[in-house]
């Protein structure tokens, strides 16, 4: 019998071993040597892409910090040293000059809007050091009686007001040329304050100030917050109606409107002004640690959340690299940063106030012995610059007996807090 003839393509085919395919390939086409290989480029793809995502966020929120050109054409310092002003306006008024939200200020436990003025409350100069040495913080007291700088009027007053003053006379000034919008008075008002405290801050100290940061009372109270709550140590309890202060003693964490109670506080302490600023830098040594502790400084999402919190109340100057900063300012925690308070000679008055003596010519040698003198050279003293011959001569001169209230005596040399762990203040 004859074979059966098939139609053209309905016939089987001869098959290689199951799954084989022409050319020897898998059944996908792919080697498990290329899929593995696909694998990887697609993981260092999503990798990067991921990566990619966060630095975008992360430049598009630090450009949101408000920035200012209060430092263009400033002195810096050399060999890789950064000089930090912080500066911590009693400010119950947001960026725009607004008032900040009665929910808010009732957190704050500080008062109507219309109080506090532009006064800056909290400066502290922090070095750090470009060798990865020490870094090294210094308070310098609200009241001390020195030349104020620009527009702040020349004359000699406490160091807190140069801001407030510069502000109040470039709007007057822009009033006068016929500047009626009220955002316009307040931002270039700010830009004359801030600059005006921070040439008054680099006279008194004699050295370059490379960045600043300011931040408003809400910006304490939002920082601790966003950090999950700030660990402080006091030595005993205290509590005082006027700041909200209502603390035990020993070690304890704060909430945004804890911390802000904490460093405001100065009725019922020994010390007043002076042990505030011990109070600040102990918070400073607190949010650090929180900081590290919370692995903030490593991790992009807590970093954003971080910089995203802070747009709200801070103000930097302009062209600050904020993330190289972070990645240096990492080292700042782990006991690498010592805090102190300048020093004054006595307490005098002033047109009815209150005001600490200071020898201008002593803190600049101070501050010129513990930064060192590669920073800069010292700036030449002010015209009528602050010396003991040259403070107010009457009853409440240097030599009288300080005034009534809760003052502290003159500290001979700088008392210094060490940013290792919490320390405990009073």
């Amino acid at each position: 019998m004859s074979a059966r003839r098939r139609k053209p393509g309905t016939g089987h085919h001869r098959r290689g071993p199951r799954g084989a395919r022409p050319g020897g390939g898998s059944p996908r086409g792919r080697s498990p040597r290329g899929l593995g290989r696909t694998l990887l480029v697609t993981a260092c793809a999503l990798a990067l892409l991921a990566a990619g995502t966060v630095w975008y966020v992360y430049r598009e929120l630090a450009s949101s910090i408000g920035s200012s050109k209060a430092l263009d054409g400033a002195q810096k310092s050399a060999h890789g040293d950064v000089n930090v002003l912080l500066i911590g306006l009693d400010s119950r008024r947001d960026q725009n000059g607004d008032p900040l939200p009665e929910a808010v200020l009732d957190q704050l436990h500080a008062g109507s809007s219309d109080i506090g003025g532009y006064n800056a409350n909290t400066m502290i100069l922090l070095h750090v050091p470009g060798d990865g040495g020490r870094a090294k913080a210094f308070s310098i007291p609200r009241d001390d009686f020195v030349p104020l700088a620009g527009a702040a009027g020349g004359g000699k007053d406490k160091i807190k007001k140069a801001y407030g003053l510069a502000k109040s006379a470039e709007e007057e000034r822009l009033s006068a040329q016929g500047v009626k919008d009220r955002r316009q008075l307040e931002r270039e008002g700010r830009e004359a304050g801030r600059k005006a405290q921070i040439e008054t801050v680099r006279n008194f100290l004699g050295v370059p100030v490379d960045h600043f940061a300011e931040l408003n009372l809400a910006g304490f109270y939002h920082l601790a917050d966003a950090l999950g709550g700030v660990p402080v140590c006091l030595k005993k309890p205290v509590k005082d109606r006027y700041s909200g202060a209502d603390f035990p003693a020993g070690r304890q964490t704060l909430n945004g409107r804890q911390s802000l109670a904490f460093v405001r506080q100065r009725h019922g302490l020994d010390g007043g002004d002076l042990d505030r600023t011990k109070r600040q830098q102990a918070f400073l040594a607190g949010a650090t640690q929180k900081l590290d502790s919370a692995g903030t400084f490593t991790d992009p999402l807590k970093l954003i959340k971080l910089i995203d919190t802070a747009k709200q109340d801070v103000v930097t100057d302009a062209g600050w690299d904020l993330l190289s900063f972070v990645k240096q300012a990492k080292n700042l925690s782990g006991g690498k940063v010592q805090f102190s308070t300048l020093p004054i000679e006595g307490f005098a008055r002033n047109h009815g106030e209150d005001i600490n003596v200071v020898d201008d010519m002593k803190i600049k040698r101070l501050i010129a012995e513990q930064i060192g003198p590669q920073t800069a050279t010292a700036t030449p003293s002010a015209p009528g610059a602050a010396s003991p011959s040259s403070l107010p001569s009457s009853p409440s001169s240097p030599s009288a007996p300080p005034p009534s209230g809760p003052r502290a005596e003159p500290e001979p040399e700088p008392d210094t807090i060490d940013g290792g762990g919490v320390p405990c203040v009073d």
